[in-house]
């Protein structure tokens, strides 16, 4: 069991605990510095998202409109070439 758990962890358990306290604790350390707290990340993460959310849907505005566009042109050549080659069979 233990070897499965050390190839999942990438190290023996204890040696995996002792970096990840090491590593919050720098961390923590780094973020009480900065002044920040877990608090404004989550609400940077979630504010990112929400940008994200709402520029995503106004690009998919502008390839809509680039959709319509196109399709003015290709649909009817496409149309227009389908009925010459039906002429053709």
């Amino acid at each position: 069991m233990s070897g499965g758990l050390s190839r999942l962890l990438g190290d023996t358990p204890g040696r995996t605990i002792v970096k990840l306290l090491i590593i919050s604790v720098v961390v923590g350390f780094v973020m009480n510095m900065m002044g920040w707290s877990p608090w404004d990340l989550v609400e940077f993460v979630t504010q990112s998202i929400r940008r994200l959310w709402r520029s995503g849907f106004a690009a998919l505005g502008e390839v809509g409109n680039y959709l319509v566009v196109g399709a003015m042109i290709v649909i009817p050549v496409f149309i227009v070439l389908r009925i010459l080659n039906w002429r053709k069979s």
